[in-house]
């Protein structure tokens, strides 16, 4: 199963960002694939970042993946 996560762009460095998310949780992914920007929100698959989401959107799924792991941890 493949799994992409939503993250928002905190920092770029030429084809590279720093992705935030969410809880302390930052990465770097090759954003070369999409036309973001530092502020947007993007949907990162196997260090790509391979769409661009709105805020709503990726909040959502964010909170989603949250709750999965929630029940998880019970």
């Amino acid at each position: 199963m493949c799994l992409a996560i939503p993250g928002k762009i905190v920092e770029i460095d030429k084809e590279h960002a720093t992705i935030d998310y969410g809880e302390g949780t930052k990465r770097k992914a090759n954003i070369s694939l999409v036309d973001a920007k530092i502020g947007d929100y993007v949907l990162v698959h196997a260090g790509f970042a391979i769409e661009v989401l709105n805020e709503k959107e990726a909040k959502e799924t964010l909170n989603l993946f949250r709750e999965m792991l929630s029940y998880e941890e019970e």
